[in-house]
């Protein structure tokens, strides 16, 4: 057992032992029981961060129930409640990271080098692909991005949805569902859900700006120097309006600005040595709005609605070009950086009817979301042209829309206890788009090209015509859920969900769950269900092809659709949904201030989606003649077939001291302990048996040990009146960023990471934090020279916590 398996689960029995002890030292009544109402109980209930009860804000859940006042600690499976004020009392303003901090079962790790990944960063949950967590805004599902990773990063071959197009002034709260819920939501939702509960408010309103920079010591493997800068600001404000007598609109705006980040080793290669490259966050100016509203139209009818839209100027950079004689040729004497620059445009919209009829509670809702990526790259060069070549390249945008409708209703029995049923459908349809960029981005000049020099611009070549496309398809479904309160102590839920799609046909999810309180103060619960997620139009369609010509014939290479003729010939056949079976059980103790909720959990995914490696027309005479009729010297494409296991155990307890003299007390210790384990991987395809190396060893190993096995995080957060601080300690286990040999596995450690910050808070009035992330300026290990030939990756990007050291913040504000 390694040494953090042995920490976290040390973690877990000192959190039974203090929940025996604080069972000990109260009553055994409950809340409820002691003459609160329900509401009153929901009102004084902790929320996973927060630091005051008036902070906390009703903890009764939406997420994993549609049954009206169910609390956390009352449902059949774990939900994380995450304040809005937890969220904010960071160093950092973007949402992945902040719920990341807060969240043990979420990590976001920041890759560096790897072209729109380094813009769209992926978070995952329970160590599972970023596309297999569904992700809500007040409940209706959200939409991906349009980028699709296919270098070699955490997330390798999704598209998932970019939860920094959320700012978090913008938001009350968010529920974080760890069970599998296809049966409930649909597609995606094999790892959980992650509901984004928007700011809802009538007046009121506030204003704040942050800034930080960096201060650190970077010891690459190669190089020492100390870092101080690199700034970044966030000015952020909401205002609510009322109208009517109960209407609202919520208005929120964020923009931030941040300098690059550049933890790069020395290049070696370059006399004198020196760094050539950079490494880290990339540059990001970004604005983001969003607009809440809702109002009652009758006695019986309310009207809601939201919108949001961000802009976001992201770039990154690429490796270095040394000089040589192409770059100097280009103009480039002394080699050079090429820059890539995403502009992302994000919108999310919805708007729905709910109410009361003759004692159904119905809600319609429509809604829709549109992602763009324009791709630039810029201080580049395309060897092609030589000396007259551009500096700047427009290279093609990728675009994903969606449009849900939806019709949820439900209704409450008086069978059993009571009987809630709730029934709706919901139909989808998508679009996918890649639209082609300027010729010097992809190709060669119409004349004088340069002999033997590959096309392209530097850095991130151009989508060219053969990559164009324009995909859609359309979906429906019909679900059915049930929960029955038996008796005072057993609850049951069934639910069952069918969907049809127009490119691959229809599938079928259940789920069965129940929980049985014990005694007041303890209680089990338990479920089992089947999940599914549907192959994305990202994953079917997108390509990105490359043309050398070789003696005066053009030779391609890159990504095809499996269902392309290139990807036919090789065996691709139409992707086919991901199944997933899930089963989990825990247990809920609760006792006067104390809560601890421990769940144990079993994912096993099969007939999972992976990019495959580039299959060389040198591998094989077999291949050679399947790919020379389309002059292809190499290709990949996606193939459904692998298997995989997750198993884990998540633990979270609250404990909640109120004192006249000394203020309010909430501490947190949360964990995550998580084995993946890939039970199955393709060795052959519909024309090759075996197939040369479909999956190489390290994306194998990407997916069982690309995120941390064991995660543990600690809290206090302290408050008295205005005055406020919260300490917060995070332990990562080690982190595998694999390589093609075990020499060429980069590993994190095990690090713990450190933030304090303290606060001044007026519920009207100045708002003041002082604080600092990684406090102790924690690294991972440093990317060995062996690993590193180019000394542009000082870190490896694997890691959960990033590798920027630490950070130093302000945050000024005001309420009113």
């Amino acid at each position: 057992m390694t040494q953090g398996r042995t920490i976290a689960l040390l973690g877990v029995s000192l959190l039974s032992l203090v929940a025996q002890t604080a069972y000990a030292q109260t009553a055994t009544s409950s809340p409820t029981q002691q003459g609160q109402t329900e509401d009153q109980v929901a009102q004084t209930a902790p929320t996973a961060g927060a630091a005051t009860t008036g902070d906390e804000g009703n903890d009764i859940i939406v997420t994993g129930t549609r049954t009206e006042g169910r609390t956390r600690l009352d449902s059949v499976s774990p939900v994380d409640v995450l304040s809005g004020a937890s969220l904010q009392r960071q160093g950092t303003t973007e949402l992945a990271s902040a719920l990341a901090a807060v969240a043990p079962s979420i990590d976001f790790p920041r890759p560096s080098a790897n072209d729109a990944t380094d813009a769209i960063r992926p978070a995952t949950l329970r160590g599972l692909s970023p596309d297999q967590t569904l992700v809500l805004i007040n409940g209706i599902r959200g939409h991906t991005s349009a980028n699709l990773n296919t270098n070699g990063t955490v997330g390798r071959g999704s598209a998932a949805v970019d939860l920094n197009t959320i700012p978090t002034v913008a938001l009350d709260r968010i529920e974080v569902l760890r069970d599998g819920a296809s049966a409930q939501y649909g597609s995606d939702a094999i790892a959980g859900v992650v509901n984004l509960r928007l700011r809802e408010a009538r007046s009121g309103g506030g204003a704040s700006v942050t800034y930080g920079f960096y201060n650190t010591q970077v010891d690459t493997a190669a190089n020492s120097r100390h870092v101080n800068g690199e700034p970044v600001v966030t000015a952020s404000a909401w205002q609510g309006i009322g109208f009517g007598s109960d209407g609202f609109i919520t208005v929120s705006g964020e923009y931030t600005k941040r300098q690059p980040t550049n933890r790069a080793d020395i290049d070696r290669r370059v006399t004198p040595n020196r760094i050539t490259g950079r490494y880290g966050d990339p540059e990001v100016e970004q604005f983001t709005g969003f607009v809440n509203a809702g109002t009652s139209l009758t006695d019986n009818l309310s009207l809601y609605a939201f919108g949001g839209y961000q802009d976001r100027d992201t770039r990154g950079a690429a490796f270095p070009r040394n000089a040589n004689a192409s770059t100097t040729l280009a103009g480039y004497p002394n080699g050079f950086l090429p820059i890539i620059n995403t502009k992302t445009k994000d919108i999310n919209s919805a708007v729905g009817l709910r109410g009361d009829f003759g004692g159904y509670n119905v809600d319609l809702s429509f809604s829709y979301g549109r992602n763009t990526v324009d791709f630039r790259t810029l201080n580049s060069a395309n060897y092609a042209y030589g000396a007259a070549t551009p500096k700047n390249f427009y290279d093609g945008q990728v675009a994903y829309d969606q449009y849900v409708a939806g019709l949820d209703v439900t209704r409450k029995f008086d069978v059993f206890q009571s009987l809630n049923v709730a029934f709706g459908i919901e139909g989808r349809r998508e679009g996918y788009k890649i639209s082609p960029g300027e010729q010097a981005s992809y190709g060669y000049p119409t004349t004088g090209a340069v002999a033997g020099a590959s096309p392209g611009a530097q850095g991130f070549g151009g989508f060219s015509p053969a990559n164009a496309t324009k995909r859609d398809r359309h979906s429906g479904s019909i679900y059915l859920d049930v929960e029955a309160q038996v008796t005072d102590k057993l609850l049951i839920g069934l639910a069952g969900r069918g969907e049809d799609y127009s490119d691959f046909g229809s599938t079928a999810t259940g789920k069965v769950s129940a929980r049985y309180d014990v005694t007041d103060w303890f209680a089990l619960r338990g479920t089992a269900s089947t999940g599914f997620r549907a192959p994305s139009l990202q994953q079917q369609y997108f390509t990105q092809i490359a043309s050398v010509v070789t003696n005066g014939v053009p030779i391609l290479t890159g990504t095809f659709p499996s269902v392309s003729k290139v990807g036919t010939a090789l065996g691709g056949l139409p992707l086919e949904p991901e199944k997933s079976t899930n089963l989990s059980v825990g247990t809920v103790i609760r006792a006067g201030g104390f809560d601890l909720t421990i769940d144990a959990y079993r994912i096993h995914i099969r007939n999972q989606i992976g990019l495959s490696e580039n299959i060389q027309a040198s591998a094989s005479p077999q291949v050679a003649a399947l790919l020379s009729p389309y002059n292809v010297s190499a290709a990949r494409f996606f193939i459904n077939g692998l298997a995989s296991t997750t198993k884990g155990i998540d633990a979270v307890a609250h404990y909640r001291l109120r004192t006249e003299s000394a203020g309010s007390f909430d501490f947190t210790l949360a964990g995550n302990v998580n084995t993946i384990e890939v039970t199955r991987v393709p060795t052959s395809t519909a024309t090759l048996n075996p197939a040369p190396t479909l999956f190489a060893r390290s994306r194998i190993l990407t997916l069982e040990e690309g995120t941390p096995g064991e995660k543990v995080t600690g809290t206090i957060d302290w408050s008295l009146d205005q005055l406020g601080a919260l300490a917060r300690v995070t332990y990562y286990g080690n982190v595998n960023q694999p390589g093609t040999t075990p020499a060429a596995d980069v590993l994190t450690g095990n690090r713990a990471i450190t933030d304090l910050e303290l606060r001044y808070t007026a519920r009207k009035g100045a708002q003041i934090g002082l604080g600092v992330s990684n406090l102790f300026d924690v690294y991972p290990r440093a990317t060995p020279i062996a690993n590193n030939s180019t000394g542009v990756l000082g870190f490896p990007y694997f890691s959960p916590f990033g590798f920027n050291g630490r950070y130093v913040y302000a945050r000024a504000g005001l309420n009113w």
